[in-house]
Order: C-alpha cells, then structure tokens, then sequence
C-alpha cells in the first residue's frame, strides 16, 4: 500500500461518511484522544518493505511512566480543559515524537473506545507528511515504530479470543515483523481503522475486551 495521495483522499472520504457513534452509559468517563499517524516507511534499509509503503506510528511507551510503562500504545493522552479532542491528539503527537502538524493534517475521526481503566479514548485519525522529522521524548517514549498498514491486513488479523475474567471477547492484532502482539485499547482502534478506512467496512468495536493486564 503506497503512502501517496490517493491513500490520503481515500482514508478522508471513508472517515467523512463513517458515523461516530460514542457508546452508551460512558458519560462519566474520562476524555482521552491518541493519534493514528499515517507515514512513510521512508526507512531505505528496512526489511520491513519498500520506503514508499503506507505505514503507521506506534510507541513503546518508557517502562518507567506510572500508567502502562512499556506497553505498545499511540500517541496520545488525557484532553486538557478547553481542549478538543483534535487538539489533544495533536498537542500529545508533539509532546511525545516532536511531530507538530495542524488542524489540517487530521483526515477524521473514529468511534471513542471505552477503557477498564476509565476513559473514553476518541481516534483522531493523522496524515504525516513525507520527510516529517520525528523525535521521540525518551521521558514518554522507548522505542518509536513504522509498521506498514498492510500488517493490519494479515489474513491472520485480528485475534479474537475469551479470558475468564469477562464476559466479552478479547481481541488483539498479532505483528510477526516484531515478534509481538498489539492488544486492546489500541488493538481495538486500529482494527476499526483497518476496517473503516482501509475495507470500506463500518465496523464498530466497543464490544471488544482487553487483557487484564490492561484493567488498570
């Protein structure tokens, strides 16, 4: 999937005629918004696929933050008073990779995805333009990662799954490039992404669990 101009209008379209829909019973939940970048891989000697492929930021964020330290997250974090969600994901973007982009660069929004922990976190959807310098904050992130779009599209993808602790389906999106798996929250909005943006396919997700791991 090539990172070119016709990727971006198409990813715009779907998400203008995606219906937001926030979940019920979330009114007291805490607001939160993260980012799902769209880059280039631009990377000339990866393995992972050609520096043209289509690609998407995702942090390993530093193991010594007091929520969630070394887990696989976009960028993103709690909506400041006065805030939009728009703006937070962008402010949390700069903060956290040195990556400062406007109003203009957001291409849509997807469904707010409930958490065990207590938030609503809205997808602000971002288009990166090419040769955007990025500089991860080492207090906030570990380790940045381009993985190309087209590991959303595995046929292997997503992983449903039960746990006994809920009454829910768990799911999680198995990256073989990286040996690991992304799991809900962020799992869960990145497959509606797939699916919305990438299918053509108006997919909801707040049904999905996360691992217990992630409760917190």
């Amino acid at each position: 999937m090539l990172f070119d101009d016709a990727l971006r209008e198409t990813i715009r379209s779907r998400l203008s005629t995606f219906e937001r829909r926030v979940p019920e019973g979330t009114e007291k939940l805490k607001r939160a918004a993260v980012a799902i970048c769209v880059a280039a891989r631009e990377d000339p000697a990866d393995t992972w696929g050609s520096p043209d492929d289509a690609a998407f930021l995702l942090t390993r964020r530093a193991p010594k933050l007091r929520a969630h330290g070394g887990q696989l997250a976009l960028p993103g974090g709690r909506v400041d008073p006065g805030e939009t969600i728009e703006q937070t994901a962008l402010r949390e973007l700069d903060e956290e990779l040195g990556v400062s982009l406007g109003s203009d660069a957001v291409l849509g929004h997807l469904d707010p995805y409930p958490t065990r922990s207590g938030y609503l976190i809205a997808p602000i959807v971002v288009w990166t333009p090419r040769g955007t310098v990025v500089t991860p904050n080492p207090a906030e992130v570990d380790w940045l990662f381009r993985i190309p779009l087209s590991e959303l599209r595995r046929p292997d993808s997503p992983e449903i799954f039960n746990i006994p602790e809920s009454d829910r389906p768990v799911i999680r999106l198995p990256i073989p490039l990286m040996n690991t798996q992304i799991n809900a929250p962020t799992a869960a909005m990145l497959y509606q992404f797939r699916e919305v943006a990438l299918e053509d396919r108006a997919t909801r997700v707040d049904h999905f669990d996360q691992p217990v791991f992630a409760w917190r």
